[in-house]
């Protein structure tokens, strides 16, 4: 088994693209790791970064305290489960589990020792003497799961390898692998951009944005507690509402207004913001996020709690049996109402009054009605609208040391601006220019930089002679 450390991963290509910056991550032994994003975000790459299929850039990675940097994939001791099943399709499944282990001059007995317990790990014993034309893609991918079980290896790699396969049988596979991981108690890092595959099966999940690492943390934590507006997003389906909110009332009393909304604010909740003083009654916007599942349109909540409530119109409504989901609109203004062209074609992007609520199935609620709705705010969340960092701390203890080292850094500021000040003038010792920033594209560009300088260091000589 094997624990893993990524030190200040960069990938840069040739033509100066970046794919990932500084990336760190220590992984455990037999951790479950989740790497999950948008398209494009670097997560793929990171994996083949890992499995040696792509060059570190810059950057260190360590494999059970070995530095494997310039190790080649074969001797990583590292198995990959890619997209694509990748079967020799003139093998029988057996074969196709056992060829690697053929590669590598393991004896038969073991081969065959090795392939028959993936198997029954696998529940794939009835199909070792097919080929993969006359299975299925579940049956398929299992296979590729199995060749890579019985390497008996100290990391899997599995790069999305349930996204060709149908919804039920997703849900099915995602099911298997996380028996596989607990029966094979080995580390895990698998490749994902679906967030419920992420939810459902990682220890730890890695949510991952242009190149960087936003946020590491338990699936239910990053849930509650995200630490950016884009996180809040990515993670929950429906994805969270977001609504520009101002902070206002007193110390004592905050509401926060949006629209032509003006909801209280739980004390648990104020006492936990950073710094309420830079929001509170200014002009500075926050932005307002509230789940689909935590709204509610249940009238006994409704009759106890008006405090909390809001008129919506219903604008569609999405009937999944299990739950109900609603698609509505906050009121308007009367500015709003007027100025409102009804010829005239809106982005639903840019449309900042839609929201989404999921509901009891059984609830009565048809397109067109006006509805009251309660929002549960002792679950909202708030961001600040420049940065879109989360301006309320997890707990007290995680606000206290948040003060403490703005308190520290304002103090290290102030002490080197009285020491620029101090500093005399003239006769001072010349300072040296801060050494600038490499360029990650320069990495690929030393050997032509070494062989003009080479070439520019022989014309001068001549030219002495």
């Amino acid at each position: 088994m094997a624990s893993l450390q990524l030190k200040n991963i960069y990938k840069v290509y040739p033509s100066g693209v970046t794919a990932v910056s500084d990336f760190n991550l220590d992984i455990q032994d037999k951790e479950f790791i989740v790497f999950v994003g948008p398209s494009g975000c670097g997560k793929s790459t990171t994996l083949r970064m890992i499995a040696g299929l792509e060059e570190i850039s810059d950057g260190e990675l360590y494999i059970d305290g070995e530095l494997k940097n310039n190790v080649a994939p074969k001797d990583r001791d590292i198995a990959m489960v890619f997209q694509n099943y990748a079967l020799y399709p003139h093998m029988t499944v057996y074969d196709n589990m056992a060829f690697g282990l053929k590669l590598r001059k393991v004896p038969k007995a073991e081969i065959d020792e090795r392939v028959k317990e993936a198997a029954r790990i696998l529940g794939i014993e009835m199909y070792l003497t097919r080929k993969p034309k006359a299975l299925s893609g579940g049956q398929r991918q299992r296979v590729a799961l199995g060749r890579a079980i019985v390497r008996e290896p100290k990391v899997f790699l599995l790069d999305e390898p349930l996204s060709n396969l149908d919804a039920k049988l997703r849900a099915q596979m995602r099911t298997e692998i996380t028996k596989i991981h607990n029966r094979l108690a080995t580390t895990f890092i698998y490749v994902t951009h679906d967030q419920v595959e992420a939810m459902t099966m990682g220890t730890r999940i890695v949510v991952m944005k242009d190149g960087f690492m936003q946020q590491v943390d338990a699936p239910q934590a990053l849930y509650d507690y995200p630490i950016n507006q884009f996180v809040a997003g990515f993670i929950g389906t429906p994805q969270m509402n977001f609504f520009t909110a101002k902070l206002t009332g007193t110390k004592d009393k905050v509401y926060v207004e949006f629209g032509e909304e003006k909801l209280l604010l739980p004390k648990e909740k104020v006492d936990l913001i950073y710094s309420l003083e830079d929001y509170l009654n200014t002009d500075k916007e926050v932005t307002f996020g509230v789940r689909p599942e935590d709204l509610h349109i249940e009238e006994d909540l409704i009759a106890k709690h008006p405090e909390y409530c809001m008129p919506v119109d219903v604008d569609v409504v999405e009937m999944l049996g299990s739950e109900t989901l609603l698609y509505g609109k906050l009121r308007k203004s009367v500015e709003e109402q007027e100025s409102d062209n009804p010829d005239e074609i809106k982005s639903i992007v840019d449309d900042v009054s839609n929201l989404i609520a999921k509901v009891d199935s059984r609830s009565q609620v048809k397109r067109g009605d006006k509805i009251q709705m309660l929002i549960d705010m002792a679950h909202c969340h708030l961001f600040d609208k420049e940065t879109e960092m989360t301006i309320i701390a997890r707990d007290a203890e995680a606000k206290k040391a948040y003060l403490e080292n703005k308190k520290e850094e304002e103090a290290k500021a102030a002490a080197a601006a009285e020491a620029g000040e101090a500093a005399p003038a003239a006769e001072a010792a010349p300072v040296q220019e801060p050494a600038p920033k490499k360029s990650f594209k320069d990495l690929f560009k030393k050997k032509a930089k070494a062989e003009k300088h080479e070439a520019e260091k022989s014309d001068e000589e001549k030219t002495e002679e």
